[in-house]
């Protein structure tokens, strides 16, 4: 295979990266609803942020937006890395404003990363047709 090449995951590893899609979608839809209803604790969490409630809103919906982007083959990117950047400003929030422990925040990293990585679109070649999606 050259440099650049890309070809598609086999069957088996398309799978589990459905799976953790599916899963991070179904975090991100949760944590995120959570958000945009008004849930007492993350009224409470984003008064300890202290950027007012609208942050809170906006948190949401890029986390709504995100798990929707992830479970269409075409928009698995874009989401990705729209929750991967939000996973960040989570994971320093969490280390430097809240406290607590920003393991889960890292979990969702890793799994959105993960899944943006590898259906990142490559070269078109011969051997795969179109990328990797």
């Amino acid at each position: 295979m050259a440099l650049g090449e890309v070809t598609r995951p086999t069957k088996g590893f398309n799978i589990v990266l459905w799976i953790l899609q599916i899963l991070a979608a179904a975090t991100f839809s949760l944590a995120g609803g959570s958000k945009l209803a008004g849930v007492a604790p993350m009224v409470e969490m984003f008064d300890k942020i202290g950027l007012g409630q609208w942050f809170r809103y906006l948190t949401g919906g890029l986390e709504v937006t995100g798990a929707i982007l992830l479970l269409i083959p075409t928009t698995v990117v874009l989401g990705g890395a729209l929750l991967a950047a939000t996973m960040v400003g989570a994971i320093a929030t969490h280390l430097f404003v809240l406290g607590g422990s920003p393991v889960p925040a890292i979990v969702l990293f890793v799994m959105v990363t993960t899944a943006t990585w590898y259906r990142w679109p490559g070269p078109v070649t011969e051997k795969n047709g179109r990328g990797n999606q």
